[in-house]
């Protein structure tokens, strides 16, 4: 059977930048994804670019899948942001606790990612499938490897469906995941986050910011290779389609790829792996 793909996006800022990520979601269609994602920003503050994308998406004949941070929101706001999605035939959210913008104290009616789930689930009688994060590598502000994990815990127990791992260049820190979660009796699919590398300087951005652990000899290779962008790409898709491959024979439910809105790096690796059209 087929490995699934899906796909996540986030909302331009530009008139610019929407016209290329519709090229881009044109020629990743040919993956044929299972859905694709759309972010959303601190404190709910791309909604409307999320929403525009994400109605584009269903237009366009493919599921999509709404990000949906509760963080400041109250119960009102939520059951309305509900509303509008399922009016738009959205039958898919990323569910997550979300950060404040900056400036912002705290507030609002939800604490925490499963305090959203249980809300959603409670409100929709089923109308969504609720995916949720999870970190291999812990979440950077968990006290604890193990309190993370119960509050994974927590989001499958308020009624997530399935969950989408933030990025990482390890499988066995996967692997050791869904193994403790199994152990808790958490039966859901956990499908790995993917992060193609095409630049090495924006990796390291990101995942100084998000926690993602980057091995020292990728880092050290990405460090080697200096301004010369094609042996980055070109060592890029070497070391994630590996670790692809590692993640499929080891029973992965899926792949789902954070694009940058870029399609050649997300199609060169299904290419490498067998699932390009």
């Amino acid at each position: 059977m087929r490995l699934p793909i899906s796909l996540e996006f986030f909302p331009p800022k530009t008139p610019e930048g929407a016209a290329k990520l519709r090229v881009a979601r044109q020629q990743l269609y040919a993956l044929e994804p299972e859905f694709c994602s759309v972010t959303y920003g601190a404190g709910g503050s791309t909604q409307e670019g999320t929403f525009g994308t994400v109605g584009e998406i269903l237009a366009e004949g493919v599921d999509a899948a709404s990000h949906f941070s509760c963080i400041g929101a109250t119960r009102d706001t939520v059951r309305e942001q509900l509303a509008t999605l399922k009016a738009m035939g959205v039958k898919r959210l990323v569910a997550l606790r979300g950060d404040l913008p900056s400036g912002y104290g705290a507030g609002g009616e939800f604490h925490y990612a499963s305090d959203l789930v249980a809300f959603i689930r409670a409100e929709s009688n089923g109308g969504f499938r609720i995916e949720v994060a999870c970190y291999p590598e812990v979440h950077p502000q968990a006290r604890s490897p193990e309190a993370d994990l119960q509050a994974y815990a927590a989001k499958v127990k308020a009624g997530a469906d399935s969950a989408i791992t933030q990025y990482f260049y390890s499988a066995d820190a996967y692997f050791r995941f869904v193994d403790d979660t199994r152990r808790l009796g958490l039966q859901v699919p956990v499908v790995p986050g993917v992060m193609p590398i095409t630049s090495s300087t924006q990796l390291m951005r990101f995942s100084d910011a998000c926690g993602a652990e980057i091995p020292r000899w990728i880092r050290l290779r990405l460090q080697s290779f200096g301004d010369d962008t094609a042996s980055i790409k070109a060592f890029g898709l070497d070391v994630v389609t590996g670790l692809c491959e590692q993640l499929r024979r080891g029973g992965a439910p899926g792949l789902h790829f954070y694009t940058m809105n870029q399609a050649p790096a997300t199609l060169e690796i299904c290419r490498r792996l067998g699932l390009a059209g």
